[in-house]
């Protein structure tokens, strides 16, 4: 069964550090929710029993995904 992707794990940092810089930072934290959104349409597409998404559907989303992913590290870069 799918799971959610740990963010916090890739990212190499803990959930306390992000939560704390998402309050400071609204752009970092419209990223997250970017990608928390992001992360469900994988989830909920590996879930779907009957309604499949086609593998380049699928590869679509982890894109998205991922570009988020790259622009949240961005945005930690950029912040102290």
């Amino acid at each position: 069964m799918p799971v959610p992707h740990n963010l916090y794990a890739d990212l190499n940092r803990t959930k306390e550090d992000i939560q704390q810089r998402r309050t400071q930072d609204p752009l970092l934290d419209s990223l997250l929710t970017k990608y928390s959104q992001a992360d469900a349409e994988v989830v909920e597409a590996e879930s779907a029993k009957s309604d499949a998404p086609s593998d380049d559907e699928l590869k679509k989303l982890k894109e998205k995904r991922l570009l988020v992913k790259d622009k949240i590290v961005d945005q930690l870069l950029k912040t102290p």
